[in-house]
């Protein structure tokens, strides 16, 4: 697949530096060696694929985050208090978290901050440690492509939250906002039942 960047707090040169560049370009060819025929496959390989190819993306990323040695649904703390999914990294690599954002807009603001929670000092006993967080998301123009529901954060809306949200978002982040198959497109139509549902379109 193909992405854009953008770094909060120098978070890309960072990421780019001797300590973290190994791990940090393994992310990087682990998204590019997503091609749109993997993609096209996984979403036709459900039984009821939906509308919008956030699912098989989202499960591409997962096979080839872990492939890479990425942890899935890491704990930030060891309280018994704070083990459900709402205090759990998408995926970390000491000292690297990665969110993977593909839900409401609403959660941008969350999802941000959890790579904060990962990294600084805090009240609750920590059970790992970051410095540096990844935030993924679809791009616009993956949003209109891939049929993703209206109400999905975008790339472009992470970045304007970065703004007022600098003063709290005090580690190094790199956006990365995933773009567009160039082969195929989804286009929404009604079922039978009138019910939405999703068709791939060949580009010319």
């Amino acid at each position: 697949m193909r992405y854009h960047l953008h770094e909060h707090r120098h978070g890309e040169a960072l990421l780019r530096g001797e300590e973290h560049r190994e791990v940090f370009e393994g992310l990087l060819r682990a998204i590019e060696s997503i091609s749109d025929e993997d993609i096209r496959a996984k979403h036709l390989s459900y039984k009821k694929p939906g509308m919008s190819l956030s699912r098989a993306i989202n499960a591409l990323l997962k096979e080839r985050f872990i492939a890479d040695g990425w942890h899935p649904e890491s704990k930030i703390f060891q309280d018994k208090d704070y083990k459900d999914k709402t205090w759990r990294l998408d995926f970390a690599k000491e000292p690297i978290s990665v969110e993977v954002g593909f839900n409401h807009g609403e959660a941008i603001a969350w999802n941000l901050l959890k790579p904060v929670l990962g990294s600084e000092m805090n009240h609750v006993k920590k059970a790992i440690q970051t410095k540096i967080g990844i935030f993924i998301s679809a791009s616009k123009e993956l949003k209109t492509a891939g049929c993703f529901d209206n109400a999905v954060g975008e790339y472009e809306k992470v970045i304007r939250y970065l703004v007022p949200l600098n003063t709290y978002l005090t580690v190094p982040l790199v956006i990365i906002g995933l773009r567009a198959p160039e082969s195929f497109k989804m286009v929404k139509e009604k079922n039978e039942k009138g019910r939405h549902k999703g068709r791939i379109v060949d580009l010319a």
